[in-house]
């Protein structure tokens, strides 16, 4: 459970850091070094929520339960047409 709060708050800050990017490219005109920096954060909360995902996924914290899926789960089963 830990997992999914982590990932929806690093998807938050990725969202946040997107927008305080794109008012400081707004307000700066390049004066500054700020758009840089939020895009490195950027990045970097990209990286961080890309290995979380794996994470979750690779220790089955994490899965998918769509229909077309569960035939992935249990390949004996029929298909059903």
């Amino acid at each position: 459970m830990w997992i999914k709060v982590v990932i929806v708050l690093l998807f938050i800050a990725l969202v946040v850091s997107l927008f305080s990017g794109y008012v400081f490219l707004l307000k700066d005109r390049g004066s500054s070094y700020r758009t840089w920096n939020s895009l490195s954060v950027r990045l970097i909360l990209a990286a961080l929520l890309m290995g979380f995902l794996i994470y979750g996924v690779y220790t089955g914290q994490l899965g998918s339960k769509a229909p077309w899926d569960a035939q992935l789960a249990n390949p004996t089963a029929e298909p059903s047409h």
